[in-house]
């Protein structure tokens, strides 16, 4: 089975780093392959980067040429895209954000996401909402940390999570959701201390993707992702 992860910017060093996150989750027979937009934001933080990720991972996706895949996961948390995508390809299309809320339900009533900054929430929340997993989300609650800089010093990451996670928490949140694709990993460093489950969305993410292509299932073309309607569209590296 090969997934193809694609990141929401063009930073090369966090596709890296989800993909290691994508190859730790993963069977032993599942190959990972990494896909960075050629164009867009160095990161996704706000509604122009959300738009502009979009359309140059669709393209990315449009233009790709890399050996067949079974399925796609969507690597930016609460970015636009997915339903396009879904479109798009023909495979199983698994957004980060999606996958994360989906299986913080199955693990208490109520979940919190943790993010970057505080301009991002809104998003997410809108994002959980059109997913339909927006009921049973207590919070979105920010770091203050931009995208960028979560690896710059880890130990300032870990606990300006941990501070985040508290008011998660104090909000109803009995399960925490990673609110980014750069914050793959710190679950582990933060669960125990937390004493809360803490979901990662890539992780999420890749196990529901392998889950739908190891049952034959994929994108329903009967309505709202049907196929697009054949006309002439320009990408945005010129092709038709």
């Amino acid at each position: 089975m090969r997934i193809v992860v694609t990141n929401c910017n063009t930073t090369q060093e966090m596709t890296e780093e989800i993909v290691r996150g994508a190859r730790a989750a993963a069977d032993p027979g599942t190959t990972v392959t990494g896909l960075t937009p050629a164009w867009g934001p160095e990161s996704a933080e706000g509604w122009l980067d959300s738009y502009l990720s979009a359309a140059a991972v669709l393209d990315a996706l449009q233009t790709y040429e890399g050996p067949p895949y079974d399925a796609v996961v969507l690597a930016g948390f609460g970015e636009h895209g997915r339903e396009g995508v879904r479109e798009l390809v023909d495979a199983p299309v698994v957004d980060i954000t999606e996958a994360a809320a989906h299986l913080a339900c199955l693990l208490g009533r109520r979940y919190g996401v943790v993010t970057t900054l505080e301009r991002s929430c809104g998003q997410i929340e809108d994002s959980l909402e059109s997913a339909g997993v927006a009921r049973n989300c207590a919070a979105v609650v920010g770091t203050g940390l931009g995208v960028l800089h979560l690896g710059d010093d880890d130990e300032r990451t870990a606990a300006a999570f941990l501070a985040a996670a508290e008011r998660a928490r104090e909000a109803g949140a009995e399960v925490l959701v990673l609110g980014c694709a750069g914050m793959t990993g710190l679950q582990r460093v933060v669960g125990e201390k937390l004493g809360l489950p803490v979901v990662d969305g890539v992780g999420a993410a890749v196990k529901l993707a392998e889950s739908l292509v190891s049952l034959g299932l994929t994108t329903s073309r009967a309505g709202s992702y049907g196929k697009p309607l054949p006309k002439r569209r320009t990408w945005g590296r010129g092709s038709g």
